[in-house]
């Protein structure tokens, strides 16, 4: 078991062999770490989120039917993070695994459903699994909540983005509007710093600051990088990050017809 945790994608080490690593892999679009595990109790545990409609879930239960999955184990709540939606907590075996990829694309692509967790052969009196060193970080990096699952996150540790001339005039109307409130509405310590952004890092009205600029002014700071993905981690992951001093950060260009508009909170 020791040594399923130990391995990262491309290191698995000399005693692994072909099967191994078949085992120890991430599959794409789902949220669970496959490792090695006992012939006792594999289960895959799920938890997915549908609108409140008729027929939402008779939809969602057919794409199991269709792949030929046969749940274990079914619950169902009202929702705690949406309202007009239902979570739905299923349990199925784990030689399942393959199937459940597919059964996963398809509730967020056909019946827009969304995929809050996913765990694999939950045993009693175990101790979940944690990062041990830095590079245990990527076992994770494509284990987002929402927006941006169906991503991609094995791009380069923080590519150089050229920008076009239309983002970079949203960039600036965005910095201009920011920068007048900053004085006012923004804390000392922000203020603080920002001058800081715009003398090291290229935080300008007519220039988009690279993130990898910024992730090695802030490590030469105080010790922390920068890490983008592609969504939303779960709070257990961005603090297993924090353990490192690795900050995961979701970075997007707002639509140029309405820069002042954020789906941020």
């Amino acid at each position: 078991m020791d040594a399923a945790f130990k391995r990262v994608s491309g290191n698995p080490g000399p005693e692994a062999g072909t099967e191994e690593l078949d085992t120890g892999r991430r599959r794409r679009g789902s949220m669970y770490l496959e490792e090695e595990t006992s012939k006792k109790s594999e289960v895959i545990t799920c938890i997915f989120s549908l609108k409140e409609e008729v027929g939402a879930l008779a939809r969602g239960l057919r794409l199991f039917e269709e792949k030929g999955i046969n749940l274990t184990h079914i619950e169902s709540r009202p929702s705690r993070m949406n309202k007009g939606q239902f979570e739905f907590f299923i349990s199925v075996d784990a030689s399942c695994s393959q199937a459940l990829d597919d059964v996963i694309d398809g509730l967020r692509t056909q019946i827009s459903g969304h995929v809050h967790e996913l765990t694999r052969n939950k045993q009693k009196d175990t101790v979940p699994w944690f990062p041990n060193d830095i590079q245990d970080l990527d076992r994770f990096a494509n284990q987002i909540l929402s927006y941006g699952s169906e991503l991609e996150s094995d791009h380069p540790v923080i590519p150089r983005v050229e920008y076009t001339e239309a983002e970079k005039l949203t960039w600036g109307t965005v910095f201009k509007e920011l920068k007048t409130l900053y004085p006012t509405h923004a804390c000392h310590e922000h203020n603080r710093v920002f001058p800081l952004l715009e003398k090291y890092c290229g935080y300008r009205q007519d220039n988009v600051p690279q993130l990898e600029d910024v992730s090695r002014f802030l490590q030469s700071c105080t010790g922390f990088r920068l890490r983008p993905v592609a969504g939303l981690l779960s709070s257990r992951d961005f603090l297993a990050g924090l353990a490192f001093r690795v900050f995961h950060s979701t970075q997007y260009i707002r639509h140029g017809s309405e820069p002042t508009y954020t789906p941020e909170p």
